[in-house]
């Protein structure tokens, strides 16, 4: 069980509400009281006196891979937690383990191994697992392999959710190919958070699958395509559906940052998830490194294959923040919405991405920079900066 914490005298924001110092009250997982000058005892303190000290809900990375050198598809316990445990550092609380098309025997293998992960309480949250590919395209794979994409098949996901126990909550899917819009309807139908991506869509097909249920675009501007003035494309229907939130990898290599806040301006920050969509080598010194049996090199200019094509990122989501606050100028009500609460809704987690009495103590604790210098998961400190 977790240590009661009080937290006090720190700048409090919420998406929905003006922001103001004031003192949080922690015990068994949950935040039960929020407001000023709180005197309760407590076995563990923060005190904001100060520092300047922002607290934000937890960030929710619903799009990664790996990190600290594991990646999802490892398919071992170890590898899962190695991932979790290495967010804490960049504020992430919560997550989706995210595959990538590769063999049904692969994924498979990564799904089986995510219904048997025990987590706990001193590292993030996986959420459940986003499954990125094999449903897409082969004109827009991308770091994507080729020699596996095939077609959606809503037989084949029911038996992938079996094996899950029904932890896939989000996924990746071309919505042109065959058997595509029939399969974004029933899976919406069930729940499942439809994100288009890795797609060669017209604009038209777009507005389609939004009609059947889609409720998000993959990675923004990346493996979709691109916007025509006589052809919207992808790029231009996502940017233009209002019931469609588009995940961005906000890192200016993925994306210039005049696109970002060109997506910024037309979406608006309720429209928008902040993801890192980061690979094993996250944390990592620069060097060489595997994503899906393919040589992945990581330098100053980002992770690429061999060709140049970009092959996720070594993104942080406390990066992400920073970058998105700096080239957009919005407020930090809005960070909130971009960085958690606006995954939240997506995923249908009422107790996340929000600071209110009940809802999960997951926080991140900020300088006026939007450097992390405590993350509090479930209750919990799990990390400190030095």
């Amino acid at each position: 069980m977790s240590e009661t914490i009080l937290i006090s005298n720190v700048t409090i924001v919420n998406y929905d509400q003006e922001a103001f110092v004031g003192d949080l009250y922690l015990e068994e997982g949950k935040i039960t009281k929020v407001g000023k000058g709180l005197s309760i005892q407590a076995q563990h303190t923060i005190d904001g006196t100060s520092k300047g000290w922002i607290v934000f809900p937890g960030y929710i990375d619903m799009h990664i891979h790996g990190s600290a050198g594991f990646d999802a598809m490892d398919a071992t316990e170890e590898a899962i937690r190695g991932i979790a445990r290495s967010l804490a550092k960049e504020g992430t609380t919560s997550f989706l383990a995210t595959t990538m098309t590769q063999s049904v025997d692969a994924i498979e293998a990564t799904l089986k191994n995510a219904a048997t992960y025990k987590g706990s309480l001193d590292e993030a949250e996986m959420l459940g697992i986003h499954v990125e590919g094999p449903y897409i395209s082969k004109e827009r794979a991308g770091a994507q392999p080729i020699q596996y994409i095939i077609e959606p098949s809503i037989q084949q996901f029911h038996h992938w959710q079996e094996l899950s126990e029904g932890r896939i909550k989000q996924v990746t899917v071309a919505p042109e190919v065959n058997n595509g819009f029939e399969f974004v309807e029933e899976i919406s139908k069930e729940g499942i958070v439809v994100s288009l991506g890795h797609t060669d869509a017209m604009s038209d097909e777009i507005e389609r699958a939004v009609g059947l249920g889609a409720k998000q675009a993959t990675h923004l501007y990346n493996q979709m395509r691109p916007f025509h003035h006589r052809e919207p494309g992808v790029v231009g229907d996502v940017l233009l559906e209002d019931d469609l939130k588009v995940e961005i990898i906000a890192d200016f290599i993925h994306s210039h940052p005049k696109s970002v806040k060109f997506a910024y301006r037309l979406k608006g920050a309720s429209r928008i998830i902040l993801i890192t969509d980061a690979m094993r080598a996250k944390g990592l010194d620069y060097g060489v490194y595997d994503l899906g049996g393919q040589a992945v090199h990581v330098t100053e200019t980002g992770a690429h294959l061999s060709d140049g094509t970009l092959a996720g990122s070594v993104l942080t989501m406390e990066q992400a923040v920073k970058n998105i606050h700096a080239v957009t100028k919005c407020t930090l009500q809005e960070l909130v919405s971009m960085s958690s609460n606006n995954a939240a809704n997506q995923l249908e987690l009422p107790s996340k991405g929000y600071i209110g009495n009940g809802m999960d103590a997951d926080l991140v604790i900020l300088d006026e920079e939007l450097n992390v210098q405590k993350t509090i998961c479930r209750g919990k400190v799990v990390y400190e900066k030095e």
